[in-house]
């Protein structure tokens, strides 16, 4: 099958599920400065979301140019993904619209790991249909870093109802993780150039 179609689609959706979170935000009622207090978290969970979905982009760019072949699987992987991901604004509206109740802050923590463990299932789904020792397959190794932020995930939930501001801490502690897009699939891919540029 030709990943080109699931690239484009996963783009497109991730690039739509942006512009809804930026046009549920809403202008300040004042024209001074002191009127961007009463918007301030909602623009504080926007620029968190935004990095969420800009994550998500990178790394299933790198992963999707590492990937030879896909199949129906993949593709309901994907899906599953996008699906949790849609879910997104939902999330940040909600918990903005609330300050952050404890309620709201945990559904879009849920949100937020369901998407990570849709991620891992897409991983899993792609290296099974890969050819043996692929790049893709030996450069996702244990993916310490993404079992770290499933852990994160599951802690930060449930102390959303003892200390948001605590849960919201290790909620921008996983995307301060992945700011640094994940190197492992592109070095690798990068060392099998020099290789083949130094072969030929």
């Amino acid at each position: 099958m030709n990943k080109g179609r699931l690239e484009a689609f996963s783009d497109g959706v991730i690039a739509i599920l942006i512009t809804i979170m930026v046009l549920d935000l809403r202008s300040p009622a004042g024209t001074d400065l002191s009127a961007l207090t009463g918007v301030l978290p909602a623009l504080a969970t926007y620029l968190l979301s935004f990095v969420f979905l800009g994550i998500y982009w990178n790394n299933h760019h790198h992963l999707l140019h590492a990937t030879s072949h896909i199949n129906g699987g993949v593709l309901w992987a994907n899906l599953h993904l996008l699906f949790w991901l849609s879910l997104v604004p939902f999330g940040t509206r909600w918990m903005s619209e609330t300050d952050f109740a404890a309620v709201p802050t945990a559904a879009y923590g849920a949100i937020l790991l369901l998407a990570a463990v849709a991620y891992g299932i897409l991983v899993r789904a792609i290296v099974a249909v890969q050819p043996p020792e692929s790049v893709l397959s030996r450069a996702i190794g244990s993916d310490r870093k993404g079992n770290i932020s499933l852990v994160l995930y599951v802690v930060a939930i449930p102390l959303t109802f003892l200390n948001r501001s605590l849960a919201l801490g290790l909620f921008a502690l996983v995307a301060i993780m992945w700011l640094v897009p994940d190197r492992r699939i592109e070095s690798r891919l990068n060392a099998q150039a020099r290789t083949r540029s130094g072969a030929d």
